[in-house]
């Protein structure tokens, strides 16, 4: 596993935590899910930092939309 690789892991794992939890203060179930398969999405793309850093910023990105 390269550092990009872990490092991706950690931070899309954090920013997962936090919509999670903000999700679930705020009762949107939308953000809950999102943060959810922000902590679980590591394990099921392919190896290698493009594919992660890709899905994890647009999964991350979507978080923002005004749904």
């Amino acid at each position: 596993m390269d550092p990009a690789s872990l490092f991706g892991n950690l931070f899309f794992g954090l920013v997962g935590y936090a919509a999670y939890r903000f999700g679930k203060a705020r009762e949107r179930p939308l953000k809950m899910v999102i943060g959810v398969v922000l902590c679980v999405f590591p394990w099921l793309v392919p190896d290698g930092p493009l594919w992660l850093w890709g899905v994890g910023g647009l999964l991350t990105a979507a978080l923002f939309l005004p749904i």
